[in-house]
Order: C-alpha cells, then sequence, then structure tokens
C-alpha cells in the first residue's frame, strides 16, 4: 500500500508546530530569558507602559498649581502645525512663559492628570540630584572618583573614572545603547529585573574623559553612587530635594526593576506635562523656585554648557558614505542637551518616543511635548532629531501671539 502524500505532509507539519511549541516552552522556562520574554510579550516600550513595573512614589508632599494667562481655556495650537501633531502622535503639548501657562492641549483621550514616561529625560532628573547632594555635601564635586562610591570603578590607561566622566557620557564603558536590538543591554535594562548586575558587567573600555558616547548605563551608575552617598532611594531623595521643593502638585512614579528594586535611573519616571514642566522652569530660574535655591545656581550653569573639550563622531551628513567627522562636543552638558535654534539657546531634556522639556531662557519659557513617536532625521551638526523644531516653532508662535 502506497502512503498518502498529503498525510505525510500534515504530519510533518504538526511535528514541526509540536517542536516549534516545546522548544518555545523550554525557552520561556530559562530564568536567564526573562527580560527576552518580557521584551518578545510587549514589543516596543511605551509611553503609559509604567503599569507592566513595580513602581515607587515620588512624593509631592507640597502641592501648588500653576498660574494661567487669561484665557488659555480657548487657545489652540496654530492649524499649520496639527499635521505634524498628529503624525507624530503628540499626546500633549504645554507651553510656559513668565511662570504661567500660556497654551495647553492635550490628545488621544490625555488630560493633566495623565502620566507618561520620561524616557530619558530621566536622566536630567539625575543630574539635577547629583547637584542636590553636592550642596548637601553627600559628593565633594563632579571631580570625585567614582571608586569613592563604586569601588570596582577605577581608573583605565591611567585616567581616573569620575562623576564629571558620568556626568557628560564620556565614562569609556562597553554598554550597547541599541534600542531595536532584543540582545542590547539597554533592551535587558528596561524590561530585566536587576540592574545592579546588569551594570556591574560593564568594562571600560577606553579611556574615560576624552570621547561622547551616550550610554544610558551610565546614568544607571550615577544613579547607584548617588544611592551610595546618600544611603537613601532615588524616589525619596527626589521627593525630598526636587518634588517637594517645585511644589509638583501630582506625585510621580518612577518604576524598579523588581519589587522593592532599584530606581531605572536612565529612563522610567513617570508624571504629567504640567509636572514636567516644573522641571524646565527650575532650570530657567537658575535652580529657583519660590525664592528658595533647590539646585545651587552654578552647578545649574555648568551642567547647561556643553562639555567641548570631548571628542564626538558626528552622524553621516546626507549622501555621505564614510564615517562622520570628529568634531567637538557643543550639545551636551551633564545629562542635558543644548541647541541653537534661530539664534536662541535651547536647552532640552529629551526621551526616545518624542518626550521633550525645551528651556528658552531669552524667552523666559519652557515648552513641553510629550507623545509616542518622533523623527528618525537628525540635525547631525547639533545632534538633535528634527522634529524638535514643529514643538519649538509651534510654542514660540503660541508665545509671539500673547
Amino acid at each position: 500500500m502506497q502512503p498518502n502524500p498529503k498525510r505525510s505532509t500534515k504530519k510533518i507539519i504538526l511535528y514541526l508546530l509540536l517542536t516549534i511549541v516545546v522548544v518555545g516552552e523550554i525557552f520561556l522556562l530559562l530564568p536567564s530569558n526573562y527580560y527576552i520574554r518580557r521584551a518578545l510579550m510587549h514589543f516596543h516600550p511605551k509611553i503609559d507602559q509604567y503599569t507592566i513595573f513595580e513602581n515607587r512614589v515620588v512624593k509631592a508632599e507640597d502641592p501648588h498649581p500653576w498660574q494661567f494667562a487669561p484665557n488659555v481655556d480657548s487657545k489652540q495650537i496654530s492649524p499649520e502645525y496639527a499635521p505634524d501633531f498628529k503624525k507624530y502622535e503628540t499626546v500633549a503639548f504645554v507651553v510656559i512663559q513668565h511662570d504661567k501657562i500660556i497654551l495647553e492641549q492635550y490628545w488621544n483621550n490625555y488630560t493633566p492628570l495623565s502620566l507618561s514616561n520620561s524616557f530619558s529625560m530621566s536622566k536630567s532628573v539625575i543630574s539635577l540630584l547629583i547637584g542636590c547632594a553636592i550642596t548637601d555635601g553627600y559628593i565633594k564635586s563632579v571631580d570625585q572618583p567614582v571608586h569613592d562610591f563604586l569601588p570596582e570603578w577605577t581608573s583605565f590607561q591611567g585616567k581616573t573614572l569620575t562623576i564629571k566622566d558620568l556626568l557628560t557620557m564620556s565614562a569609556g564603558v562597553d554598554w550597547d545603547e541599541s534600542y531595536n536590538s532584543l540582545l542590547s543591554k539597554t533592551t535587558e535594562a528596561y524590561y530585566g529585573k536587576d540592574l545592579k548586575k546588569l551594570v556591574s558587567t560593564e568594562k571600560l573600555i577606553e579611556k574615560p574623559g576624552v570621547r561622547f558616547n551616550y550610554q544610558s548605563g551610565v546614568t544607571q551608575m550615577l544613579a547607584f553612587l548617588l544611592q551610595k552617598a546618600t544611603d537613601k532611594s532615588i524616589s525619596d531623595y527626589a521627593s525630598e530635594k526636587l518634588w517637594t521643593p517645585i511644589q509638583a502638585e501630582e506625585d510621580a512614579l518612577w518604576s524598579l526593576d523588581h519589587k522593592n528594586g532599584n530606581e531605572k535611573a536612565y529612563c522610567c519616571f513617570n508624571t504629567n506635562a504640567r509636572d514636567f514642566a516644573r522641571l524646565g522652569q527650575l532650570v530657567l530660574n537658575k535652580g529657583v523656585w519660590d525664592g528658595e535655591q533647590v539646585v545651587d545656581s552654578d552647578y545649574i550653569r555648568e551642567a547647561t554648557t556643553p562639555a567641548t573639550w570631548l571628542k564626538f563622531t558626528r552622524r553621516l551628513q546626507p549622501g555621505e558614505t564614510t564615517s562622520g567627522a570628529t568634531v567637538p562636543c557643543t550639545f551636551y552638558g551633564y545629562q542635558f542637551w543644548l541647541l541653537n535654534y534661530q539664534g536662541l539657546k535651547v536647552i532640552n531634556m529629551r526621551g526616545m518616543l518624542g518626550q521633550y522639556i525645551l528651556v528658552i531662557p531669552a524667552l523666559d519659557a519652557v515648552i513641553v511635548r510629550l507623545g509616542k513617536k518622533r523623527d528618525n532625521d537628525y540635525n547631525v551638526e547639533q545632534e538633535y532629531p528634527k522634529d524638535i523644531e514643529i514643538w519649538l516653532k509651534a510654542g514660540i508662535d503660541a508665545i509671539n501671539k500673547q
């Protein structure tokens, strides 16, 4: 009797499917693949994903509401900007000038109380906390060696690794910053459950304090240093030194790597657009809030001054095929980005999906934009995503119409 080809094919397909299921089940049971399981389950990070993590509360213990300019309720962005706001899935846009909200608009069921992940804007929060720790005497200065707090981090090629090297993203470690790779350290940091173990695997691979290389693991290292220096959790110290003094209206949430664990300090500070704006206003005020010096003004000045002594290999220009030129780092300070827009200095905090706090000292203004997408194209001279220009134009337009 001849075998039935169709039946044989069905058996082969069945065996293959069964094999895939069994292998998949074994894979999912492996503890080392915990973060991979979560990454495959949740895919790309999202702005409202704090619900999948454990969180620690950053308490707002002296809330005071913003003042509003007249007729804010009737004001909206100019129609010419609406297509781009929609294209990049904007959910919140707030413009502050002279300490008052002059424009506030929300989309996609977001409200003034809706939480959004800061993503890398939280790096600037860590920088501000370092400034507070220096004032408090927990840290001597930004030139203090990292190994005073984290003995495993010493020196490389005869140069001591300092806190300034971490602040300026020039630590010279081997952290893989790729957001799109399942196997990168950044993906493991986001979806994994042991940040301390992960950061401890970083190795110094080049002389620190020489080359700018943006790495989230470096900010996480700063956070562990800050915890060691203050003997407090990042959230508790942030509540005491920042969130309460700047009179945030709502408690914030800082996502953790596991229950009772460590804050994902390089990302994952969750709050609303109004309270994000307070961080920008604090920087605009040179560290002062309601007459009180919250962060030392000299530290704010240093933090928002570019680290031009560092080298940086810029992105390729359109049409270029060889590696970019090595240029001075003119766009980054102590975990703050810097750019010049139409003659205006703009201090900015930014997150990977288009979260921005844009501080414009010459206009006494702060612009906050939250959303789900940003431009993939960059201004290669100043190292910023080009969609920033949209939010600046729209914000400055609102200011000019005051």
